[in-house]
């Protein structure tokens, strides 16, 4: 199991040289190494020590051929992408188009809430897996959008994900440590 964070930009530098798991952007932009004040570019990121970076994620969407473009200067960099789609339809799309190394597929209305997307909507994540698989068969596809426990864990795997990417339920939480442990449980109950 890997387990990966995605901090806010100024904090990069910093928890990658703490810490032994990968630090992730929480975007990237596609831009030139060199004059770019204001972007956060690959260089920058990797310089940094981080290894790879969230992109399109629905609180900073990109236009389908921004994040294919942003995907392909993060491989060519070296780093990993782990690309947001709202459904299966965005799912299939950019599995062909950029054949990220993750993809989560996050419906923004549940973003944040207290149900998760592998409950409120299954078909979602079971349909965006085998569109996934059949577009980029490398690409490995998270679950997020509301997941809070091991229950909804556990149900993503069912359904064909091979993660999850959360965020409210760990920060939000009143003991995030125990947040985080009761999430993990999901995955080694399932072994």
């Amino acid at each position: 199991m890997h387990v990966a964070i995605a901090p806010a930009a100024p904090d990069l530098g910093l928890l990658a040289d703490a810490l032994s798991i990968p630090i992730l952007a929480q975007h990237v932009d596609n831009r030139p190494a060199g004059p770019s004040t204001g972007w956060l570019v690959p260089e920058e990121l990797l310089a940094s020590g981080g290894r790879g970076s969230l992109v399109n994620h629905s609180e900073h969407p990109l236009a389908p051929i921004e994040m294919a473009l942003t995907v392909e200067r993060l491989t060519e960099v070296g780093l990993c992408s782990v690309v947001c789609a709202r459904e299966e339809q965005e799912a299939t799309l950019f599995s062909q188009t950029a054949r990220p190394a993750y993809l989560a597929v996050e419906p923004p209305e549940l973003i944040g809430g207290k149900v998760s997307v592998s409950r409120a909507r299954p078909e979602v994540i079971s349909h965006s897996v085998l569109a996934v698989r059949r577009g980029s068969p490398a690409t490995h596809v998270l679950c997020g959008a509301g997941v809070q426990d091991a229950e909804d864990v556990r149900k993503a795997l069912e359904l064909g994900a091979e993660g999850i990417l959360v965020a409210s339920a760990v920060t939000k939480a009143s003991d995030p440590e125990k947040a985080l442990r009761g999430l993990i449980s999901g995955f080694v109950s399932r072994r």
